[in-house]
């Protein structure tokens, strides 16, 4: 599930981009509210919609990485239960070689003796065994 890994660090990249957006936009707008306090500024129509555009920002940037937790998650849950069936599979596989090379020691077992008793055959009572 090579692409799977690629998509969650591509997607983890992606929250740590928008996390850093968001921490900047955080700062600057302390910093914007700092400096009108100093300065005895007012807020009026634009200052204030700037303010509003900023936590919209936030707003949207968060529900962004809600999304990007949430299908990391559902990655993580798939790729899981992939492992988990692959292990099953294999380990189903394994127990068919198992098996297969089992009836195929047999089969040779079955041959060899077959092959003893052909030539050493004495008497009408022996017998044949085929696989």
């Amino acid at each position: 599930m090579l692409i799977l890994k690629s998509v969650d660090a591509l997607l983890e990249h992606i929250k740590d981009v928008q996390t850093n957006i968001k921490e900047l936009s955080s700062d600057s707008l302390m910093k914007m509210s700092t400096y009108m306090e100093k300065n005895g500024l007012e807020i009026d129509d634009d200052i204030a919609s700037s303010f509003q555009y900023q936590d919209i920002i936030t707003q949207q940037l968060d529900a962004s990485i809600e999304a990007i937790n949430s299908m990391r998650s559902s990655i993580e849950v798939f790729s899981h239960a992939f492992k988990s069936d692959e292990d099953l599979a294999n380990g189903s596989l394994q127990k068919l070689q198992d098996k297969l090379n089992l009836a195929l020691q047999e089969a040779k077992e079955k041959k060899e003796r077959f092959s003893g008793k052909f030539s050493q055959a004495e008497d009408a009572n022996d017998e044949i065994e085929f696989f």
